[in-house]
């Protein structure tokens, strides 16, 4: 049997907050290539409502951009949501100690130091979306709206290829 993440932040936070929402508890080492298309197969679900979150330096700050697991991020189009003019992912240590979260298990929720959030549009058009749920085989699945209220975030266009 899985062990409850209810002490992650990430699920403290929902739950604090009466979001609606489920765990969802996979397993896929995390160094597998091709990742997020593996969690997704995992858990039976269509490979764009996954999410990936990834910690960015923008202009020397640090930027969270949550992105479709199907693409990568646009990090030009995520300084320019941002509101600055470069950005490269941050170092893993760094979005670690940031977060409170180790690789592969980064939530864009109840991260340990706030971080500007820049959400890809296409969870917009979505009823449910995955992200991490704070830790390693755990995902949560929560409406869009709800995931950018809690994190104050603005929605842009940041995966590759997005016009």
């Amino acid at each position: 049997m899985a062990k409850k993440a209810a002490g992650t932040p990430a699920t403290v936070l929902l739950t604090t907050e009466r979001v609606a929402h489920a765990l969802h508890p996979y397993e896929v080492s995390p160094d597998a290539p091709n990742y997020g298309a593996l969690v997704a197969e995992a858990l039976g679900v269509a490979p764009e409502r996954l999410f990936k979150t990834l910690v960015a330096e923008v202009d020397g700050g640090l930027v969270v951009g949550v992105v479709p697991v199907t693409g990568d991020l646009d990090l030009k189009a995520l300084a320019s949501a941002a509101g600055g003019k470069r950005a490269a992912l941050a170092d893993r240590a760094a979005a670690e100690r940031s977060s409170g979260y180790v690789r592969g298990g980064i939530s864009p929720l109840g991260q340990r130091k706030r971080l500007p959030t820049v959400i890809d549009d296409t969870a917009a058009g979505l009823d449910l979306m995955y992200v991490s749920a704070g830790r390693r085989g755990l995902q949560v699945s929560l409406a869009p709206a709800d995931l950018i209220r809690l994190t104050s975030a603005i929605v842009a266009p940041i995966r590759a290829g997005a016009s």
